[in-house]
């Protein structure tokens, strides 16, 4: 089920609201938690019925060596297998899920023969929850989080359907303590329906309408230059809206249910350098590179040469965990090679040249990216960043080109406004000046209801409403 569907907006979340807020929460927030896992069953059961047997299973498979892995805190060999077995499980049901396919269509060119594959569907959201689970373990194997003994409270953990599908990948230390004890405010009940609503009409208004373009141009028949830029321009800014659009979605929500999840993107595109961008985009997905596969490799501690493979490697592993194809992991080493540049090289450089200097080399170099990213191979990709330079490109432009820049303008125009922090800027200048405020009390609340009904608009002329990061 998306977020951006009539059935969630106007059945399933006003459904799920009403029986949470009806159940007690005086006492304990044991009723309340089984009401949000109950919810969240049905929400993933409603696309993916079978599948949602496996996350129930993994999760109680992360929970249950949780509990080894406490008990035999005495005996490190113990309690060291126990990580190793919950490592095994979640891993090993990511690869044979998502990977399975892969590897053997590979194995099949290098034998040269015919290898028969699973053709298994990818259930959807098992990259984020599975690495929600292996957090947990690894954490509680550290000594950075206590143990959780009710399966009800890790099970709601694994499953909470704000941030199930798309993250952002909250980790167990961050939502232990709200598992226990949280309350929803008036207050924090606006902000949550504020931050869904924003989001949803980023996904909605824009970015759906962005990939459109990106769709009729990656996939025109105009070989031009423009038409490239226009692809790329246009995917660059469709899947900024889309994530970040559906981050905001799910930190909303959660806020609404009393949780407070981790922010996931700060304005990437405003970025100087690969390094900043890296620190901006997906930020939960990074910090989990970081923390659970860099820093152990010895992270930066270690000599210039291993730091390089240090990076190579999480890079190799970043790409491959957004999808089972020789693209993402072109694309993961393509940022790879962009970070050890400037890390050994590029980097004071940057720090010291003009501004508009720098942000132009990450926009350039980040939209190169996108354009691998979205390929289905390595050789069309190359085409399009051909043409984006003039290599066999038909022209400048063509009638086509021309017609899609000018029918799809004021879209691009707001999303590059969009993906700055000059809204916010003003929105907190309006908010602070105090002749505003009054009429920001109005306005606030009027524009957050002309945005829904917008959407509502939309979605109900069957708009194209995909997610990106479903496939992942």
């Amino acid at each position: 089920m998306l977020f951006s569907s009539l059935t969630f907006l106007y059945y399933f979340l006003p459904a799920t609201l009403a029986l949470y807020f009806i159940v007690p929460a005086r006492g304990s927030l044991a009723p309340r938690n089984l009401a949000l896992l109950a919810a969240s069953v049905v929400f993933y059961a409603w696309g993916e019925p079978v599948y949602v047997l496996l996350m129930a299973g993994q999760a109680l498979a992360g929970w249950f060596y949780g509990l080894l892995i406490e008990r035999f805190r005495g005996r490190p060999a113990l309690s060291r297998a126990a990580l190793l077995a919950s490592l095994a499980t979640g891993l090993g049901g990511l690869l044979f899920f998502k990977y399975s396919d892969f590897f053997l269509s590979n194995l099949a060119t290098a034998l040269g023969t015919r290898l028969p594959t699973l053709g298994l569907a990818l259930p959807i959201g098992i990259s984020f929850y599975t690495f929600q689970i292996l957090s947990y373990t690894i954490d509680l194997y550290r000594g950075d989080t206590r143990v959780q003994r009710d399966p009800l409270k890790f099970s709601a953990y694994v499953m909470l359907f704000p941030q199930l599908i798309a993250g952002p990948i909250v980790r167990y230390a961050d939502v232990a303590e709200s598992l226990a004890a949280r309350s929803t405010t008036l207050r924090g009940f606006a902000e949550g329906a504020r931050r869904f609503t924003q989001g949803l009409a980023k996904k909605v208004l824009l970015a759906n309408v962005l990939g459109e373009l990106a769709g009729i141009c990656g996939g025109g028949d105009e070989n031009s230059a423009l038409m490239a830029w226009l692809y790329a321009l246009a995917y660059t800014l469709h899947i900024y809206f889309d994530f970040s659009g559906y981050s905001d979605m799910a930190i909303g929500l959660g806020r609404i249910f009393g949780f407070n999840f981790p922010e996931n993107f700060n304005y990437p595109y405003i970025s100087r350098s690969a390094t900043e961008f890296w620190r901006r985009w997906h930020m939960s997905l990074s910090s989990w590179f970081r923390d659970y596969v860099y820093i152990p490799l010895g992270g930066n501690r270690v000599r210039p040469a291993r730091q390089a493979l240090n990076i190579s490697v999480v890079w190799l592993l970043t790409g491959f965990w957004h999808g089972a194809g020789w693209n993402f992991i072109c694309w993961g080493l393509y940022f790879a090679a962009l970070l050890l540049v400037e890390k050994f090289w590029l980097g004071g450089l940057l720090a010291r040249a003009p501004g508009i200097i720098a942000h132009a080399y990450l926009l350039l170099l980040v939209a190169v990216g996108w354009v691998i990213f979205d390929a289905a191979a390595l050789e069309p990709a190359l085409g399009v960043i051909g043409r984006m330079f003039g290599l066999g490109a038909s022209g400048l432009a063509g009638a086509e080109s021309l017609y899609y820049l000018r029918s799809y303008m004021t879209p691009l125009a707001v999303g590059v406004l969009g993906a700055t922090p000059l809204p916010k800027a003003l929105a907190a200048r309006a908010a602070a000046c105090r002749q505003g405020k009054g009429a920001l009390a109005v306005l606030e609340p009027a524009a957050v209801l002309v945005m829904l009904v917008c959407v509502t608009a939309f979605l109900a002329d069957g708009s194209f409403n995909p997610f990106i990061y479903f496939r992942f």
